[in-house]
């Protein structure tokens, strides 16, 4: 192996180490900046060493005893925690080739770890886009110019809010664990809006050239993941798991060649991810059997999986799927699940019964200059025959885009207006 390759595996390496690694020296320096540092500082001895020695056996384990020799040596230079400083001496000093070091780090509850780090990077002590930005540096190991290319912002404004971040988190004085009880459930609404943000970027993204970005996706389904094995028993857990696993299985079949997008009721269902298919629909099984059924995150799963189980658009049951949006609107009284029903009780009733729903709302500051809301009114008015008044609508909507792709083709669905036969 050459020492490119070996460069290459020790940035491979890390990247999946990273979140763990992070993890469990937040326990131990109770500072994220700090943990962040020495697992940086672990990585440069990675170059050096391995190299000449080879990568170890357990190069997970090498970097968290590397990472907690150096927090031994910060303890020493800053006079601090004497206590801890003897314990971790006791720990790692004792062994004269690293091996014993290695074996300690081994027994960490990691699990434990990387399951507070998301906790702390999802605290509702900070916006949803410095979560999200914080939570994809530490645990997702993106780095600055990844998760700036993929919200589409620039690397040190990506920097300044991960940074301002970080000081938030010092100056609240959290506790670095997994909370319990109530404010589990309070903190945990908070990780499971970063984590679907993070994926709805992905799905449907809100600005630049491309509909989807499938790595944002990739990493929202992995921390889910990560989420639900520390957490079995939490059914919205799952049912978020359940609802970003059953979009995902469209992914390959949302936009056509030349990136235009391609309506649910036009995609090509054999393409459909099967496997991601069973994996939502067990997830929401899983969320039901555990009483969360009525969730926000189940309820959306719930008619993705509507979709998922008709073989044909004409197959689907718009019925059922206005009748759950319904029951969502009750548990999410928000502007844009007021819109998707609109849409459900359009196709389940026709356009006219769309039409009145919209009324109700157009009027939501939210919802003002909203391109989905203009192109819904455009979908309603052309199957009701209004075909001037629909180019308006499409072309109202295509103005107030913000993405490329669904750009064209809203003045795409415009221009048919002018030929309805089609």
């Amino acid at each position: 192996m050459t020492e490119a390759d070996i460069h290459k595996t020790i940035e491979t390496i890390f990247r999946i180490e990273q979140g763990r690694l992070i993890g469990g020296l937040v326990r131990l320096v109770r500072d994220v900046g700090r943990a962040e540092d020495l697992a940086q500082e672990a990585l440069v001895a990675a170059f050096s060493a391995w190299p000449k020695a080879g990568v170890p056996d357990n190069p997970g384990a090498w970097l968290m005893a590397t990472a907690k020799r150096r927090a031994i040596d910060g303890f020493r230079r800053e006079a601090m925690q004497a206590r801890k400083h003897a314990e971790l001496a006791h720990d790692l000093e004792d062994a004269d080739d690293g091996t014993e070091a290695i074996e300690a780090a081994m027994d960490d509850d990691i699990g434990d770890d990387q399951l507070a780090l998301i906790f702390t990077a999802c605290h509702p002590v900070l916006s949803p886009d410095a979560r999200a930005a914080l939570t994809l540096k530490l645990i997702g190991g993106l780095t600055t110019d990844e998760i700036a290319r993929a919200f589409l912002s620039t690397e040190p404004a990506i920097a300044q809010r991960i940074v301002r971040a970080k000081k938030a988190l010092g100056a609240a004085g959290l506790s670095y664990e997994v909370p319990h009880g109530k404010e589990r459930t309070e903190r945990l609404a908070s990780v499971l809006e970063v984590l679907y943000l993070i994926f709805n970027e992905g799905y449907a993204a809100t600005s630049g050239d491309d509909l989807i970005r499938p790595g944002l996706c990739a990493e929202a389904l992995r921390l889910g993941r990560v989420l639900a094995a520390a957490l079995p028993n939490e059914p919205e857990v799952y049912g978020l798991m359940a609802l970003m696993e059953l979009q995902a299985s469209r992914l390959g079949t949302r936009t056509a060649s030349d990136g235009t997008p391609i309506p649910l009721t036009e995609q090509n269902r054999a393409l459909w991810d099967q496997l991601l298919v069973r994996r939502g629909l067990n997830a929401l099984g899983r969320a039901q059997a555990l009483g969360g059924g009525r969730g926000a995150y189940a309820l959306q799963a719930a008619l993705a999986a509507c979709h998922a189980r008709a073989k044909t658009a004409v197959e689907t049951d718009w019925r059922q799927i206005a009748a759950i949006y319904d029951a969502l609107l009750d548990v999410m009284p928000t502007p844009v699940v007021a819109l998707n029903r609109a849409v459900a009780h359009s196709m389940a009733e026709g356009p006219e019964a769309g039409l009145a729903l919209l009324a109700e709302i157009e009027d939501a500051p939210a919802l003002k200059a909203y391109a989905p809301l203009a192109a819904a009114r455009g979908d309603f008015l052309f199957r009701a025959g209004r075909f001037e008044d629909a180019r308006a609508a499409f072309e109202h909507a295509a103005g107030l885009s913000r993405n490329a792709g669904e750009k064209a083709f809203l003045m795409k669905r415009a221009l048919a207006c002018g030929q309805p036969a089609k």
